[in-house]
């Protein structure tokens, strides 16, 4: 696994976009849209507006250290 952020393009609300994240932050990214049943650009759209003036990529690496956090809470 890498510490490098790798760049991938996103859609979102029908405009292209790249972001950065490290493969770790990727994996738990596809991870939580596959567990709720969406797309990840779905996701990235809704993270996209509601994320306010920070940046995609940090407000992603929030999210989910949000519902990593979240789901340790629930099973412990």
């Amino acid at each position: 696994m890498s510490a490098r952020p790798v760049k991938h393009s996103l859609t979102l609300r029908g405009h292209r976009t790249s972001v950065s994240l490290e493969d770790a932050f990727w994996q738990a990214f596809r991870a939580m849209a596959a567990r709720d049943g969406r797309t990840i650009n779905a996701l990235a759209a809704e993270i996209d507006a509601a994320r306010g003036d920070v940046g995609l990529a940090s407000a992603i690496r929030v999210q989910v250290l949000s519902d990593l956090q979240q789901r340790c809470q629930d099973t412990g």
